[in-house]
């Protein structure tokens, strides 16, 4: 029979098999199995029976997946494993698809063709698959079991450097040796190559300007992967004929207290080694101090705040002659500073970084982590050849602000010269590295007296079971269990295991006596000391109470909480801003000798009642004071009082002609007849009218020019700003309208054209239509 039938009919009975159960398994997951199970027992049992077989048949699907993929199988022992491994259980089922893919690639002929097509590019071929778990922490057994020299993490004791000899030097060894007490009041040795470095004076090649030389194709070569002693020596050698080398490291910190150096490159123009450094016999390789403290060999690293730190601590390796080129990127303004932005921009080269977090202890190593690795160092010579020349171009020696060159050496001295500490923990003050006082100052979060000993308690046995198991606190117990167990408190193990996700086979096998220590925590921390207290006290304080020598001077550090009432938790100062602003606009405002010249001309006066009643010589305008000055007095004008006359019907207004001016009347007859004495009757009558008239337009007139004074007198007040005096202003919630308190007309409302269009009719409202929802409950 044809393959291709064959094929045919193998996918023809897999396909409805396969959706089939995926049918099955959703209907499955709708169903309220648990109700199910405890309505009926019978029930209960076949489903215990059929999910025994289920896992049954899960582990060994899982194991013959992973035999092919090479991958950590994960142990399902119960329904919970399947959740706590989920994580491995996807990773061994994408490999697995992924496997399938490729074998179909193959059948179908892609891969061929896709092979054909990149024979005429040299690069490397680019992985698109992500980093699963599986590379990243693996469980293996651990290195540092095997090591002559094993981790001893319970060793309070000073750290001592591991020199047996040293190279190179200037200061003997033993004096080199000399011990100083360091910020937590702790003993701590000298960095034995201080004085090699300090007094170090790089070769003048660095100074001088050289075309790069061009780096090896990657094609065309290959790195050596050392991991014998012989192998060391023999790498040595041909290091020591160098001028300048490049050096990077990979590290593995998740299954290690401290940490493991667990991979070195080292290249030089012609070579690259990659150095196993998780061999028994790894602290034999100080013999590498030959070149590394050599003074006359320039060692590239890029970004080496930590590399110089684990050489030493793993290795007992010291660097003199450091050229770090995450400094050099600095000085030259670089937009990037990493070693994948230098790749890219002077090689052109895409770094794939999703194995920088990977588990270096795989052995033997993948081919894609082998040329992961052997990439951070292969270019790293051409790109500081490159790099150093920019930095000559832009140096300029008799201004040290502008000496780049020199300003990227000191750097790299002072990275060197950093230094290993051994990590001692403080369970009382919670001080030093690995400390729960800083972990408490950087996650703010109020907890009260109950909550801060179980925090503490939990915190201290976390690092405790670390140092036994020789993991890392993260990786025995993240720092967000950590506040969840201190907020919750857990009095069960139900609830304890239901807090603690994810959970590690450390706190699973001990969650007894983790159960145990949060209840005494629980009940010590009723009459224990409050988080506040512990963050205020004084250092001194609390090294006496931890039973701890007394904290000098130069060792005391200021509060980093703000003293705070006992009600709520008010800081001083922004922990964003610092002290850049006051806590409020009403504060006092204190000036410095520095901020005299933000000095205002005219020193402001404090704030106050009386402030508001004179200032600086201005009239009283308090509501009060207005009010209880009198009124403007009106000049008197003299009124004729009125007679009272006759009615007369039709009496009105005289016309023109009729009115008789008083010279016209006088120069008459003299003969005194009714008619002339009534004639001046209605002449001293319209005289008396025309006087009441301009009287009282005479008063109008000073009522309008008192108005306009009181305007423009209130204008040029308001102008002025005068203070308004709060404490004696009338209630606006209460308040009356000004017309009314005066008692004189009510105004007028401004005219609104749009007033009469509310007259209008009104039209039908909509029809309320019937909506979905309890309308339709009782629908036939």
């Amino acid at each position: 029979m044809d393959q291709a039938q064959d094929f045919k009919s193998l996918q023809d009975q897999i396909q409805p098999a396969l959706l089939a159960t995926t049918r099955v398994s959703g209907q499955l997951s709708s169903q309220d199995l648990g109700f199910q199970r405890s309505l009926n027992p019978e029930v209960g049992t076949a489903l215990d029976e059929q999910t025994a077989r289920l896992l049954e048949l899960s582990r060994g699907l899982l194991k013959s997946a992973a035999s092919i993929a090479e991958l950590h199988v994960p142990v399902l022992e119960d329904v919970d494993d399947v959740d706590n491994h989920w994580r491995g259980v996807v990773d061994v089922v994408d490999s697995l698809l992924e496997k399938t893919d490729t074998c179909l690639d193959e059948y179908t002929g892609l891969i061929k063709r896709k092979t054909t097509a990149e024979q005429a590019s040299p690069k490397p071929k680019k992985n698109t698959y992500s980093l699963g778990s599986a590379f990243r922490t693996q469980n293996l057994v651990k290195p540092q079991l095997a090591f002559e020299v094993k981790p001893d993490n319970n060793d309070t004791s000073t750290w001592k450097p591991l020199l047996t000899t040293k190279p190179h030097a200037i200061q003997p060894l033993e004096e080199s040796l000399s011990t100083f007490t360091n910020d937590f009041d702790q003993q701590q040795y000298r960095h034995p190559y201080e004085t090699e470095i300090s007094q170090l004076r790089y070769p003048e090649t660095v100074y001088k300007k050289a075309d790069p030389i061009p780096y090896l194709p990657v094609e065309s070569t290959s790195a050596i992967f050392v991991d014998t002693l012989e192998g060391v020596l023999e790498m040595l050698e041909e290091l020591k004929a160098a001028t300048e080398i490049a050096v990077d490291l990979e590290h593995h910190d998740a299954r290690s207290y401290v940490g493991l150096v667990s991979l070195m490159q080292i290249s030089t123009r012609n070579k690259d080694w990659i150095v196993d450094t998780l061999k028994p016999w790894r602290q034999s390789l100080q013999v590498l101090n030959e070149v590394f403290a050599d003074p006359r060999i320039v060692k590239v690293f890029h970004g080496a705040y930590m590399d110089i730190v684990w050489l030493q601590r793993d290795l007992g390796l010291y660097v003199v002659g450091l050229f770090d080129t995450h400094h050099a990127s600095r000085a030259l303004g670089y937009p990037g500073g990493s070693l994948a932005f230098l790749l890219k921009k002077f090689i052109n080269f895409d770094a794939d970084k999703k194995y920088q977090m990977a588990d270096w202890r795989i052995r033997p190593l993948p081919d894609e982590m082998f040329f992961y690795a052997r990439a951070d160092t292969h270019f790293l010579l051409y790109i500081y050849d490159n790099m150093r020349n920019e930095l000559i171009d832009r140096t300029n020696p008799e201004d040290g602000e502008e000496n780049c060159i020199e300003t990227v050496i000191e750097k790299s001295k002072e990275t060197s010269l950093l230094r290993f500490e051994r990590q001692i923990y403080n369970e009382e003050t919670g001080k030093g590295p690995g400390g729960w006082f800083q972990l408490l100052v950087k996650t703010p979060s109020l907890l009260n007296n109950e909550q801060f000993a179980v925090f503490r308690a939990v915190h201290a046995w976390r690092d405790k079971i670390a140092r036994i198991d020789d993991d890392s606190t993260s990786f025995v117990m993240p720092n967000h269990v950590i506040f969840s167990i201190a907020k919750l408190m857990p009095m069960d193990m139900v609830a304890l295991l239901s807090v603690v996700h994810p959970i590690s086979h450390s706190v699973k096998s001990r969650s007894g006596e983790l159960l145990d220590l949060i209840k005494a925590a629980k009940a010590r921390g009723k009459d224990g000391p409050s988080m506040m207290d512990v963050l205020r006290s004084d250092p001194v304080d609390a090294a006496a109470k931890a039973n701890l020598p007394p904290v000098t001077a130069k060792s005391t550090t200021p509060t980093l909480v703000a003293v705070v009432d006992d009600s709520e938790l008010v800081s001083g100062q922004s922990s964003f801003w610092g002290g850049a602003f006051g806590s409020s606009v009403w504060d006092t405002p204190t000036f410095s000798k520095k901020d005299d010249g933000l000095r205002l001309a005219v020193p402001l006066p404090q704030l106050s009642s009386e402030i508001f009643s004179t200032f600086n010589g201005l009239p009283d305008r308090s509501v009060e004071n207005i009010k209880a000055q009198p009124e403007p007095i009106e000049p008197d004008v003299p009124v004729q009082e009125e007679v009272d006359e006759p009615f007369v019907l039709k009496r009105g207004a005289e016309r023109k002609g009729d009115t008789i001016s008083e010279p016209e009347a006088t120069t008459g007859s003299n003969d005194t007849s009714p008619n002339d004495t009534e004639d001046q009757a209605a002449l001293e009558k319209a005289a008396r009218r025309a006087e009441k008239k301009a009287a009282k337009r005479l008063r109008q007139k000073q009522r309008q020019q008192a108005e306009e004074e009181a305007r423009v007198a209130d204008a040029e007040e308001e102008d002025e700003e005068e203070p308004f005096d709060y404490s004696k202003a009338d209630s606006v919630l209460h308040g009356k309208r000004k017309s009314q308190e005066q008692g004189g007309p009510k105004r007028k409302k401004p005219f609104d054209p749009y007033a009469k269009v509310a007259d209008a009719p009104k039209g039908m409202r909509r029809v309320q239509t019937e909506r979905a929802g309890k309308s339709h409950t009782f629908k036939s």
